[in-house]
């Protein structure tokens, strides 16, 4: 996956039984530490990532950290929202912070974030593995994290530049 510098790149596969798997990825000229600082600063998520209502830190274990976290969409004039609790894997020194569902909303919720760079930028990778629970209309959920995830890295993007003018 490449893109250009300040562009989003977005694939989707479908995979069987309503399973997707998203990739959205977005170059920048910015340190990844700024970029790293924002992901993991977990009681504040939901200050600048659109539709994340609530992100809590349950519990830290050496690298392992344990979040409850709840996103709420308008779907049709109909309000939805998905409650996950997750374990997520800091290997900072690899820029790699993967995260599984533990218990929630949703039949599987498991992705990873990848933080790099390279001579010309930074880049900052979100990959998710998504099912919804039966009953879930899986067209709707794919159309709204297809625009959520773009939605996402730039709020995250807007942090971290923040964070670098202010440092």
């Amino acid at each position: 996956m490449i893109c250009g510098l300040d562009t989003i790149q977005q694939d989707m596969e479908r995979l069987p039984q309503g399973i997707r798997r998203l990739a959205v990825q977005l170059r920048l000229n910015l340190d990844p530490l700024f970029l790293w600082d924002v992901l993991t600063d977990y009681e504040n998520l939901s200050r600048f990532i659109p539709n994340l209502t609530s992100s809590s830190l349950l519990w830290r274990q050496g690298n392992r950290v344990g979040l409850e976290q709840v996103g709420t969409q308008q779907f049709c004039g109909m309000r939805f929202s998905a409650r996950v609790k997750l374990e997520l894997t800091e290997l900072k020194d690899q820029g790699r912070l993967s995260f599984r569902m533990l218990e929630g909303d949703f039949r599987c919720f498991e992705g990873v974030w990848c933080i790099g760079n390279d001579a010309s930028s930074s880049w900052l990778l979100y990959e998710l593995t998504v099912q919804g629970k039966p009953g879930m209309p899986i067209g709707l959920i794919e159309q709204r994290l297809q625009q959520d995830l773009a939605s996402n890295l730039r709020g995250v993007q807007r942090e971290a530049i923040r964070r670098a003018a202010t440092s």
